[in-house]
């Protein structure tokens, strides 16, 4: 191997020696791997991971294993499908280096070597490789709702979800535990919608005691009951042309409920104390971290009003089932409360970060936030530790697949996440922090499917 170790990595596939001094020269600005025959090859790929690939047709057979010239090129676009493999061959062999193009193969050369044409070719692939990478990266750069930051695959789906239903004026019900944001997704939905220009009211059914819910949602006449001293319009029609939240709706009463579904059915209402009918259009979003199915068996729940209330259900999943989302999530909120106290603050520990991915966070999003804001008063130097955050870093035991493949995969999943979170996605940082090159990271990525995030707003507990 040449020794310009910071250039690119070409590997030469080439069995004459006297060629191989040759290329040495011609190729000085990359750090040239060579190999003699097909294990070396498939050795050297392994190991190096190279963008580009001079691969010479004419190597001599293995006695052990019959896959030379298109063999070793086929298993090579299957190991590395990105890489891009010059095939080299002689005066007298046109038919195979066309057919190897027709495999994958990017280019092909026919000997004698030109080193100057040779060397342009290269140069080519080269950047058509760094093209492409980029191309990918940028692919893979998702940027969430607004509101909303998530670099875990689960919440990347609820956004592509959400992206889809909210053009449809249809009701929706969101489920999950207090605290994963199911507030803010709704704000999302309004956002999205066509109804974006209208007033987003939210109103949490659990906060209000049952005697003053109805009229918080219906509102009053003057004179319907005791202290109503005017005409005041319940939270249904102030969103008139928009989207009501109504959160906790597992709470509601069964006697609102009725009404509720009274309202749905025919898209009026009578405020209380009043006799008029209201003409009221508006979306309805609901949230619970209740099981409604349960309660209608239980009879605490009206079925009728489920379905109206549940033409589409996203499920949230909780802050400890998003993959890398709770490191991602804690940064933004460090920035937000150093800022907020005149603090500069340079992130978060190794250890920290440990801690927060590994910690279960059984309060979400809320908990979080509140570790957080605790942090930022402890902290006593630049970096805050998993003590300023009063969490013990500890390594999480679960259960893993038996399947090593999936395992492996899992593994390496939640490594590049934690690392992409503590580098805030810069790729050379991350690297870094795994040790290794940047193309074996974006090759990482690619792999299992890793989308990075762009820069957005924290998602706040709801």
């Amino acid at each position: 191997m040449s020794q310009n170790k910071d250039a690119k990595v070409l590997l030469v596939v080439e069995d004459d020696l006297g060629l191989q001094k040759q290329l040495k020269w011609c190729f000085e600005q990359y750090q040239l791997v060579f190999a003699e025959d097909e294990a070396s090859a498939i050795k050297q790929l392994r190991r190096f991971e190279p963008e580009v690939v001079t691969l010479d047709l004419g190597l001599p057979p293995d006695p052990a294993n019959a896959t030379v010239g298109l063999g070793v090129l086929q298993q090579m676009l299957k190991l590395a499908p990105y890489t891009k493999v010059i095939v080299v061959t002689g005066n007298d062999d046109q038919s195979n280096a066309v057919r190897a193009v027709g495999m994958g193969a990017y280019d092909f050369y026919q000997k004698p070597i030109d080193p100057d044409v040779l060397s342009l070719v290269v140069d080519r692939a080269f950047k058509l490789s760094q093209l492409e990478r980029e191309n990918r990266r940028l692919a893979a750069v998702v940027k969430p709702l607004d509101g909303l930051i998530a670099a875990s695959d689960e919440m990347l789906a609820i956004c592509r979800m959400v992206e889809k239903i909210a053009p449809a004026d249809i009701s929706a019900l969101l489920l999950g535990e207090s605290g994963t944001g199911k507030e803010v997704i709704a704000k999302a939905v309004h956002g999205l919608s066509e109804r974006s220009g209208g007033r987003f009211v939210a109103i949490n059914c659990a906060s209000i005691p049952d005697n003053l819910l109805e009229s918080e949602l219906f509102g009053y006449e003057k004179g319907a009951f005791t202290g109503a001293a005017k005409q005041t319009p319940g939270k249904i029609e102030t969103a008139n042309g928009g989207t009501l939240f109504l959160d906790e709706i597992g709470d509601m009463p069964l006697p609102l409920q009725a009404k509720l579904l009274r309202f749905l059915q025919e898209k009026t209402i009578e405020r209380i104390g009043g006799r008029q009918e209201i003409a009221v259009d508006v979306r309805i979003i609901s949230a619970t971290h209740q099981n409604l199915e349960q309660m209608i068996v239980a009879g605490g729940f009206r079925e009728d009003l489920f379905y109206r209330l549940s033409e589409f259900t996203i499920n949230i999943p909780p802050l400890r089932e998003r993959t890398g989302d709770a490191v991602v999530i804690a940064r933004v909120l460090l920035d937000r409360y150093a800022k907020a106290q005149g603090l500069q603050l340079r992130g978060f520990t190794e250890s920290a970060c440990q801690a927060i991915a590994a910690f279960k966070w059984p309060g979400n999003i809320r908990e979080l936030e509140n570790k957080v804001k605790r942090a930022v008063i402890m902290a006593d130097g630049q970096q805050v530790t998993e003590v300023d955050l009063g969490l013990v870093s500890s390594a999480v035991v679960e259960e893993m697949p038996l399947n090593l493949k999936q395992a492996r995969d899992e593994a390496e999943r939640r490594v590049v996440l934690m690392a992409l979170g503590q580098a805030e996605n810069n790729i050379s940082r991350a690297s870094e922090l795994l040790g290794i090159t940047r193309p074996t990271l974006y090759a990482l990525i690619a792999k299992l499917g890793v989308q990075t995030v762009a820069d957005s707003d924290v998602l706040a507990g709801g």
